[in-house]
Parts: C-alpha cells; sequence; structure tokens
C-alpha cells in the first residue's frame, strides 16, 4: 500500500479467514473452550445471541450442523430476512427475535433463566462468544502467529491490530503476550457499548491486570455505519492486495490504521501484525460482495464444508 510505503511501516495480516469457510475467523477461537464445556457438562445444545448478520452465530449454526448438535439463536430486532439468517435457518438454529429493547436486556443477571427453562440442559454463550473462556482459546493466536513469521521474512514483530466488537479476541492476545508487546483494537463500536466493561471483566477473572492494549475508536459514527470514504478504501486496498475485507469490523480496523500511521504515531521501520478476523460472509448483504482473485465470499448453502 502507498501509505505504508511512504511512512517506512510494514504490516503483515494474519489471514483467519482463511482458517475455514465457514467456521471463519477468529469465531473457532472464541467458540473452542465454550464448546468444550458444553461437550463436558453433556449440554443438550448450546444457545447464544446476536444480531440478523452475525459472524458468531453463523460460526456456530455452523459448528452445530458440522458436528452434530443443536443450536438455539436470540436474535436482536425484528424479523429480517438476510443471507445470514437464512443460513442459520438451513443449518437447523432454531431462532427467536427479541426486539430491540429485549436484546438489551441481555446483561441482566436473570436473562438466561427463562431461556434456558424452555430449553434445558442447553449450555448458554454469550454475545459473540465472549467472556474468559472466549478470550483464552484467542491465545493460541500469538503461537500461530510467531510460527509462520519465518515464512515472511521477519524474526520479531512490535504490535498487534486488530477489530473490536466485544473486546474478546483482544483481550486473548493481550493474555498471551503479558505486557511483551502492545495491542491496539479499533473499535467497530462506539463507546459506552460495553467493550471496557467486557474486558475489565474478563483480565479480573483471569486475575491479570489491564495493561499491554490500547482502544482506538473506529466505529466511524455507529456500529455499522458505513460512509462512502470507508467502502472506496476497501475496494482500493482489495485491488492492490487481492486480501478480501469487510466495512463492518477489518474495512474500519484496516482504516483507522492508515489514519494512525499517516498522522505520524508510528515509526518507520515499525512492523505491525493485522488480524483479519473473518466475517466476510456479511457481506453477502452489502454491495461489497463482489468476486476478487482470492474468490468471493459468497458461500453456498448447501457444500462439502460439512464434511470434517
Amino acid at each position: 500500500m502507498p501509505w505504508l510505503e511512504e511512512t517506512g511501516v510494514e504490516v503483515a495480516v494474519l489471514r483467519l479467514d482463511l482458517i475455514d469457510p465457514l467456521i471463519s475467523g477468529n469465531k473457532w477461537f472464541k467458540l473452542q473452550h465454550h464448546l468444550h464445556a458444553a461437550e463436558a457438562a453433556c449440554a443438550a445444545g448450546v444457545i447464544s445471541l446476536g444480531g440478523a448478520h452475525s459472524n458468531h452465530l453463523h460460526a456456530l449454526a455452523a459448528a452445530g450442523k458440522r458436528f452434530g448438535f443443536a443450536t438455539v439463536g436470540l436474535l436482536r430486532g425484528e424479523p429480517q430476512d438476510t443471507p445470514t439468517v437464512r443460513d442459520l435457518h438451513a443449518w437447523g438454529m432454531q431462532l427467536h427475535w427479541l426486539g430491540y429493547g429485549g436484546y438489551r436486556q441481555r446483561h441482566q443477571a436473570d436473562f438466561w433463566q427463562p431461556w434456558l427453562a424452555r430449553y434445558p440442559n442447553f449450555y448458554p454463550v454469550p454475545e459473540g462468544g465472549g467472556g474468559l473462556p472466549g478470550a483464552r482459546g484467542c491465545m493460541a493466536l500469538r503461537e500461530m502467529a510467531e510460527a509462520q513469521l519465518a515464512s515472511i521474512g521477519w524474526d520479531d514483530f512490535d504490535a498487534w491490530w486488530l477489530a473490536v466488537g466485544t473486546g474478546t479476541t483482544l483481550a486473548g492476545l493481550v493474555l498471551a503476550e503479558a505486557g511483551r508487546r502492545l495491542v491496539y483494537g479499533a473499535a467497530a463500536v462506539p463507546a459506552g457499548h460495553g467493550v471496557e466493561d467486557n474486558l475489565r471483566a474478563i483480565f479480573e477473572l483471569a486475575g491479570e491486570n489491564d495493561q499491554g492494549y490500547r482502544l482506538l475508536e473506529a466505529s466511524r459514527g455507529g456500529f455499522a455505519k458505513v460512509d462512502t470514504a470507508l467502502t472506496t478504501f476497501v475496494e482500493q486496498v482489495e485491488v492492490g492486495s487481492e486480501v478480501p475485507l469487510e466495512a463492518i469490523y477489518t474495512g474500519k480496523a484496516l482504516m483507522a490504521l492508515r489514519l494512525y500511521v499517516v498522522a505520524g504515531n508510528v515509526a518507520r521501520g515499525t512492523r505491525l501484525l493485522f488480524v483479519h478476523t473473518g466475517g466476510l460472509q456479511g457481506r453477502r448483504a452489502t454491495h461489497l460482495n463482489i468476486a476478487h482473485p482470492g474468490g468471493t465470499p459468497g458461500l453456498p448453502l448447501e457444500s462439502d464444508h460439512f464434511h470434517e
């Protein structure tokens, strides 16, 4: 990218979007410990929350279909017909629309009580696969990245950069780094949407302090708010790099990185590792769902992806 060449900053991309066609990006890492706990508890199924384009629910439903366990999704807002929702239906997830007021109750202490009475012995997973189990799953990303550095001619790097929705992946990297490298989180949601509280709760449960990261505002006016400057930037990056992005998380995070670098906040010679957290399935509801040399992010409903 010209802005990196001009500033003398190097950026490598950890392509978590390539890990699995359906359980993509950081989703498997966040789900892994939750699903192991559900299995250990002999749960009848897994129940969780998300929106009409939720990458988390999409990955959970795909995992349920592939590995043979029941799933229930509690969705924000009123019923919608989206590519994501159609996938959830096709993969057998039982859906309940909570409205917006009902969804805001998810942080209440007694929120799960009526749902677990309706679905006894189901294992509840927080929104986005969050919490300490989700963060612990993401700790594996550090070792994964370090094992691949030699393949790009790096012996080390200086800091991480990634999009933040709930803060779970960022928390996992902070715990894994234990102060060695700084973790920059580009928040795709505005301040006051719970990221800071989620991070504080995870670090308290882990018995660790919350040093080693920096949150930057990157929502560009609100969660899922997309403007022309952002979509133009995403399209330019894809043409130049052949790395597919989506505008809600990875696009905003990379644009925030460009603004931060161009403003002179990063020294020449710095090496940053940008985490591609997936989420490409959500592009199917936007005009950014275009084919690229690396392949289109559109997903088939019937495919061999369900075979282990």
